[in-house]
């Protein structure tokens, strides 16, 4: 049975506990906020790492991403005829429309995109909210650096191809030392018995039965 009044009190004595706290305010924005490390604030290229491959604009579900580009060739020394390259001639990112699910960056294959913790990019008119590669390669300034690796984990491929270069045998020799096979014993070879001939077989050598005919033809039988 409840008492009357009994959530009231309650309320109330809430009420009083937080009335004795200090009260913990941040004061944005003359004090910048501590952010999380991994805080998605704005998308930020690395213009020198984009090959024009067009994976993020394809995979971004919003379509928000509009690239431009134009083919170069490109004389390598020693080879019989110039190569081509993209050459990014527009990557524009409107963030009107970008819902910040990282796809593009997830999906970059030369990391050309980064998240940073900027978010101070607001603007009166909707049409500002179109940034173009100079505007997002100037945010590659504010993006934090990756974390540190954990020792206990499997080290990357760059650094365990190092690892082998650098050790004493070369890429042919692991670090613990030279590989050796070891071959397996050759299994001992078993006489195999000599297959007798079957016991109803006549031998080749034996002359037929008199009680059978022989074998010849017709005309060397002699007339009764």
């Amino acid at each position: 049975m409840s008492i009357p009044g009994e959530g009231l009190a309650k309320g109330l004595a809430v009420t009083f506990k937080t009335m004795t706290r200090r009260s913990h305010t941040q004061q944005y924005p003359d004090v910048a906020p501590e952010l999380p490390p991994r805080s998605r604030g704005v998308i930020a290229l690395l213009e020198e790492n984009c090959t024009v491959c067009m994976l993020c604009a394809r995979e971004c579900p919003d379509w928000c991403i509009y690239i431009d580009s134009h083919k170069e060739e490109v004389a390598v020394p020693g080879a019989a005829r110039p190569r081509q390259r993209n050459v990014l001639d527009r990557f524009d990112i409107d963030f009107s429309l970008c819902m910040y699910c990282g796809i593009c960056i997830e999906v970059c294959p030369f990391d050309a995109l980064y998240w940073s913790p900027e978010f101070e990019y607001a603007e009166y008119d909707i049409r500002d909210l179109l940034h173009d590669k100079e505007h997002l390669g100037e945010w590659m300034a504010t993006v934090p650096p990756p974390p540190a690796h954990d020792p206990n984990g499997e080290p990357a491929k760059e650094e365990a191809a190092a690892r082998k270069a650098a050790a004493p045998g070369g890429a042919g020799e692991s670090p613990a030392g030279p590989a050796v096979r070891t071959r397996r014993p050759a299994r001992p070879a078993t006489a195999r018995p000599a297959s007798a001939p079957p016991a109803s077989a006549p031998p080749a050598s034996a002359p037929p039965a008199a009680d059978q005919p022989s074998s010849g033809s017709p005309a060397d039988e002699e007339p009764p």
